[in-house]
Formats: C-alpha cells, structure tokens, sequence
C-alpha cells in the first residue's frame, strides 16, 4: 500500500486488528446460515506525512450505497450539536439570505436544515441515496453523489460558490483525500469557509481508542497531518476547536491561502505544538500503539474468564 496522500510506500502498522467484517454490514435473516465476508484490518502510519490510514479494503461504494444503516437525526444529542453550530457561523460569519452554504455527506438533512429555518440557501451533497430522500422530503436540495473535482468542477461552472461549505465526520471516509480536499478548493467562494469536524488521533491514542479503527474509516487525522493536505490544495487553517464528540473531535476552519480577510487565530499555533509535544511527529508515538490494544484485549479477556468462573461457583 501506498500513501493517499504523498505517496510513500507504506511499511509501519500502527494497528493490525487482523480480520473483520465490514461496519454496518447487518445480515439478513436468510444470511445467518451463510458464510459471513470478513475483510483484512491493518492500519499503516506514514513515515513521511504521518498519515494513519487503511487500505480500501471494501470499495467506498459499496460502503456508502442506497442501503446505509446511518440517519444522523436519529441522534438527539448531535442534532443539538448542528443546531448550536448552525447559530455560531451565522452569528460568527453573518450569514444570510445572499449567502450559500454547502454541505458535504449532508446524510438526512440533519443540519441543512437549520440554515434553511433561518432563510438561508442550502445544497446537500450526500451519495447515498436513501438518506438523502428524507432530507429531499425535509426541502432540502441534495445531490446524490460522491464529492470531489470533477463534481465540484460541474457546479462551479453552473456558477455555484460556498461561502460556508461543510463537512462532519466525513474526512476519514473518503479513500481519495486529496481529490476531496482539492474539490472543496475548487468549490469554495474567494472569501469563503471551511469547516470540517473528524476525531482526532492523538484521542484515538491516549484513550486507546482502537475500536474506532474500522473499514468505513480510511484515514485517522492528526491537525498535523490535515494541515499538509490542505496546504497541498492551496487551503489555509484559520482557527481549531477541541471538541469532546466522537470521544474527541477536532473542527477546522480553512480559507482559500490568498484570502486576507481573516486572520489565522492563536489556536492553529496551540495545537500544533500540543500535538508535537505528544510526539505526533515521532514514528515512536504510532509504533507503541499494537501494544496497548493487546493489553487491554487480554486484560478484557482475563475480566471476563474471572467472571464467568464465578457465575459457574
């Protein structure tokens, strides 16, 4: 394998869980007497852009087709999230009635849909298709497909800009990162922004997080490893959020790099050097990490043996 993003041949496991069938996968009655597809599950980290990643073991499209078990609405706590953040980049940005926001994996219309309340002009882009007929039956605009340039090509040449164009747990999903991160470049209007939120992995680490580490996921993100992928499109980080979703998560915000109307903020400087100093730029930092998950999968398993023979007394 070989890097998504810069390309280097791919020789440190950061994480080898061996085997495992593919997320969201559910079986069918008829399937329970079937043999069950498992997929390899081995996660590399690159030695030269320190990207975690897993191969594309089973293709996006399959993962991501018309019968994806996933509505976001069904959780109340992260409406609430895209609610509080829908009044923050319009009290923060002011937005209004002129200005467009895009959202990418706009999933059921769980968030476009409070920039629609407010009068605000809204775009899904969400490939599968059946979440995205219930934001369609919510008014909200969506466009069945899988994002990067060439679609961001055919709206720009309709004329189509994003003053706020989004994403949320969407940048670890996608097996082309730079092809999605260069078409956000492409689509962004010249004063616009950015915002994606994705877990962090110095999280996934200190909390030894490795049951986040699953196929749908492609890509574990440091801010490190994010800003050069960014920086390699002509994106630029304006400000960062530490935020406690997903076991820790991270919001970027990004402008176009010629954009001078915002100021890049004490926070992108913070973090970077928080991140350095747990050692994200150390191959030392990712090479422990196997380790840590056998201990705590042996520990499990002495738990539950200890259990069971006192259920048995």
């Amino acid at each position: 394998m070989i890097c998504r993003f810069c390309k280097t041949k791919l020789q440190h496991v950061f994480l080898d869980l061996v085997n495992a069938p593919a997320s969201n996968s559910f079986l069918t009655k008829e399937q329970l007497n079937e043999p069950e597809i498992f997929y390899p599950l081995k996660a590399f980290t690159c030695h030269n852009c320190f990207l975690v990643q897993v191969d594309e073991y089973k293709k996006s499209n399959d993962i991501f087709n018309n019968e994806y078990a996933y509505f976001s609405s069904y959780s109340r706590s992260w409406l609430e999230h895209a609610r509080q953040y829908t009044d923050q980049m319009i009290e923060r940005f002011v937005f209004n009635s002129h200005s467009q926001v895009i959202e990418v994996a706009s999933n059921d219309g769980y968030l476009l849909q409070y920039f629609m309340q407010k009068n605000i002009p809204v775009l899904g882009i969400e490939p599968t298709k059946n979440t995205a007929e219930v934001a369609v039956k919510k008014g909200i605009n969506t466009i069945t497909e899988f994002f990067g340039v060439r679609l961001a090509e055919m709206l720009s040449a309709k004329g189509l800009k994003a003053d706020l164009l989004l994403g949320n747990n969407v940048l670890a999903h996608v097996p082309d990162i730079v092809d999605f991160v260069a078409g956000m470049k492409n689509l962004l209007a010249p004063n616009g922004v950015i915002t994606m939120e994705f877990p962090h992995l110095v999280k996934l680490v200190e909390n030894h997080q490795f049951d986040t580490i699953y196929h749908e996921h492609f890509s574990y993100l440091s801010f490190y490893a994010v800003t050069k992928i960014f920086e390699s499109v002509g994106l630029k980080m304006f400000d960062v959020e530490e935020l406690p979703t997903h076991g820790g998560s991270l919001r970027i915000y990004a402008k176009h790099k010629e954009d001078d109307t915002k100021k890049v903020l004490p926070n992108i400087f913070a973090l970077k050097n928080k991140e350095a100093a747990a050692g994200i730029n150390d191959l030392q930092y990712y090479e422990a990490f196997q380790n840590k998950a056998e201990r705590i999968k042996l520990d499990l398993l002495d738990f539950l043996i200890t259990q069971k023979q006192l259920v048995d007394r």
